[in-house]
């Protein structure tokens, strides 16, 4: 699986979140309220999409499916100067990240989740950092495509 280590500069984020959990995942709802606002969104910083999600500290320490969590649906822009109404404002703080690249539909991304968490960090020299964990979709998504490509952005930090 192809992967790369980079320093993310901090983002600001217009876009809609919303709580679920693993068993109860609500991503569809949540991306069908945020595209239609997207149009309104003038100051944009390109055309990725961005799925973010935020987790409490212990999250994948004590891993239960019904466990809450945030997820955003968002897009980067270059200010909040202007919030269309309806929208929220999320910022990215810079950090290191893992990125993997994600090929084939969305729909199974969990094998490339899968593989993060259950091969690559346990023997990586990284732990997690307690920062938002992001997927950027961008010109090369075709969401359930076989040739769909996706970025997936994991929050590292060096092991001590």
């Amino acid at each position: 699986m192809h992967l790369r280590l980079e320093m993310l500069p901090e983002k600001y984020l217009l876009g809609k979140s919303l709580q679920m959990t693993f068993e109860e995942n609500k991503t569809q709802e949540l991306w069908r309220s945020f595209l239609p606002l997207r149009p309104e969104i003038k100051n944009k910083a390109n055309a990725d999409l961005y799925a973010v999600e935020e987790f409490e500290p212990d999250f994948f320490y004590r891993f239960n499916p019904h466990q809450l969590f945030t997820r955003w649906a968002a897009q980067e822009v270059t200010s909040w100067e202007i919030i269309p109404a309806g929208l929220e404002t999320l910022v990215i703080p810079a950090g290191l990240y893992a990125v993997f690249l994600h090929r084939g539909p969305a729909s199974s991304g969990a094998a490339t989740y899968a593989y993060i968490f259950n091969q690559w960090l346990p023997h990586a020299p990284y732990n997690l950092d307690q920062r938002p964990h992001l997927a950027i979709m961008g010109e090369k998504y075709k969401n359930e495509d076989s040739d769909s490509e996706e970025e997936i952005w994991i929050p590292v930090k060096p092991k001590f």
